[in-house]
């Protein structure tokens, strides 16, 4: 899975806004997506994904959103 998917999938399923550091936590915990070098994947690197698609993903009040 992408980790925009992951992001999705992890706020769909929380069911409301989460913070990068806890979707970097459940993306790991649940292996939604693995980084080519194995490590896990960092809030910085959820920030930077949910930067790149606003269409899809908003940021209020220091949670992240869908915009569905």
């Amino acid at each position: 899975m992408t980790l925009p998917e992951a992001i999705t999938y992890a706020l769909v399923r929380c069911n409301g806004g989460l913070r990068t550091e806890q979707i970097a936590a459940l993306i790991y915990r649940y292996q939604w997506h693995v980084r080519k070098d194995g490590q896990p994947v960092t809030s910085a690197q959820v920030y930077a994904t949910i930067m790149r698609y606003p269409a899809q993903f908003c940021k209020a009040e220091g949670r992240i959103m869908l915009m569905i």
